[in-house]
């Protein structure tokens, strides 16, 4: 009997043995176990088994408390002396507050300090040109070892390559940059297409329906499945963990509890491990590899082996699965509302669709689905007349430098003929920009040539809902209206 199964087994009889459970917790780090038994133990075993031993440890031992959120009416940022705003709040973007509070903070604050947030002590920095002098600076800012603003779940020290610093970034990107390289994107040009017409030929017309549901969810569960070589029929399954792995209270203030973050965890554990071995038989057979992501990785040298550090394994599928699901989904329904709140734009659009690649940007632009990235900083840093000091916590708010009215002319007005429109800080800057940007474009360029050929108005009904993050930008449901093109 290995040490992992020795606890899980004897769990029922923790409560009587704190000193026990602190002590197996302090010598012997969960990562540590999990990657020495994961040989012989399947993942989906060892993450069940960790929830088991956590909640029993809890039980006698009690942890760091995880923040419990409950919604209150977001005050008006007037009423607040400048040293109380905490933008952390995971409730400023479901209710809609949040363009006052960041413009209150561009004016007075640009780089703010907030000593009492839930999640923390952590600097803000909100104007566009302090933005991008962070993101390019990995020499005095770490992305480690996480980019969320909050630590990570006890038991989920997960490790991704986007909040790692070179060189190790640079091999687990570069194993995976192909899937978005220039020829693999013209050959997904006609897939992408097809699925998106297969989903808008079948939308009602004159009825009231959940766009979000019936187009951003779709839509982008059916191009993870692709993108991941990934069971069409189970396809609904990425966008599920996309939303469990975003929605930790610790990380984001969301409101996934520890039992569906870790079931949740030990399903998508259990379908990428048969999908990995799968095609590791392929490969040893001789089969062809084609471009999926899991291919590319079995293809490269360095990162061929990567199930056998389950913690690295599960956090580059979670990035990738993150990265591919939000900011897509979330423009999808943000360019509806921006045409919405602007008729005009919708009528310009109309009557020059050669508008649609740059209006890809701008929608990206005044959605910003990510609000943020975090850094840590490595010394101590002057910016904008306040000084960082070494391991202190710096968000970068690209949801602020986007509206910066210092740097973009009207941030606040949607422009689809906006000059240099893509000069906008959703994708980030430096080592860490999106890999998959010009994918999340093509995607959002054939969803609006499809529409237009279709549809001669798309009327929303009602208020969207917002997700309950201060990570995740997001729609939870916005009901529209379809009106068929004469």
């Amino acid at each position: 009997m290995n040490f992992l199964s020795s606890i899980v087994e004897k769990s029922a009889s923790l409560t009587s043995m704190p000193v026990i459970v602190e002590k197996a917790t302090s010598i012997v780090s969960i990562p540590v176990i999990v990657e020495k038994t994961s040989k012989v133990i399947p993942l989906p075993v060892q993450i069940k088994g960790i929830h088991l031993f956590l909640k029993a440890k809890n039980k006698v031992w009690k942890g760091k408390p995880v923040p419990v959120f409950i919604e209150s009416p977001i005050p008006d940022v007037s009423t607040l002396a400048i040293e109380n705003i905490d933008v952390s709040n995971p409730f400023l973007f479901k209710q809609n507050m949040w363009e006052s509070y960041f413009k209150r903070l561009r004016d007075e604050c640009p780089v703010h300090y907030q000593k009492n947030s839930p999640f923390g002590p952590f600097w803000s920095v909100t104007q566009y040109e302090d933005i991008v002098f962070v993101d390019r600076r990995h020499d005095l800012f770490s992305a480690e070892p996480i980019i969320m603003i909050g630590d990570r779940p006890e038991g989920m020290a997960i490790e991704t390559f986007i909040a790692m610093d070179p060189p190790k970034h640079d091999v687990q990107r570069k194993a995976v940059q192909d899937v978005v390289a220039p020829k693999n994107l013209l050959e997904m040009e006609d897939l992408i297409r097809s699925r998106a017409v297969d989903v808008l030929d079948n939308l009602p017309i004159d009825e009231p329906f959940d766009w979000v549901e019936k187009v951003s969810v779709e839509l982008t569960s059916r191009m993870l499945a692709t993108l991941f070589d990934f069971p069409y029929e189970h396809r609904h399954k990425l966008a599920y963990w996309s939303d469990v792995i975003a929605a930790s209270p610790e990380l984001t203030g969301g409101e996934c509890s520890a039992d569906e973050m870790f079931l949740g965890a030990a399903e998508m554990a259990e379908y990428f491990t048969r999908l990995w071995r799968d095609k590791e038989a392929k490969k040893a057979a001789g089969e062809e590899m084609g471009y999926d992501l899991i291919s590319l990785l079995l293809s490269n040298e360095k990162t061929k082996n990567m199930i056998n550090k389950p913690m690295e394994f599960m956090g580059n599928l979670a990035l990738l699965i993150v990265g591919g699901n939000d900011t897509t989904r979330n423009s999808m329904t943000g360019g509806v509302l921006a045409l919405s709140n602007f008729p005009d734009e919708f009528v310009k659009l109309k009557n020059d669709p050669s508008l649609i690649p740059n209006m890809v940007s701008e929608i990206i632009r005044w959605q910003t689905p990510l609000a943020y990235m975090r850094r840590v900083a490595k010394e101590d840093v002057e910016l904008n007349g306040k000084t960082i000091k070494k391991g202190d916590r710096v968000v970068m708010w690209y949801v602020s430098g986007n509206r910066d009215e210092r740097s973009i002319d009207q941030p606040d007005q949607f422009m689809i003929d906006r000059k240099k429109a893509r000069n906008h800080l959703s994708f980030g800057f430096g080592i860490h920009r999106c890999m998959g940007n010009r994918l999340a474009e093509m995607q959002l360029r054939i969803l609006w040539e499809e529409l237009l050929k279709r549809f001669d108005n798309i009327e929303v009904l009602e208020e969207p809902e917002h997700v309950q993050s201060n990570f995740v930008k997001g729609y939870t449901k916005m009901m529209v209206k379809l009106s068929a093109k004469v």
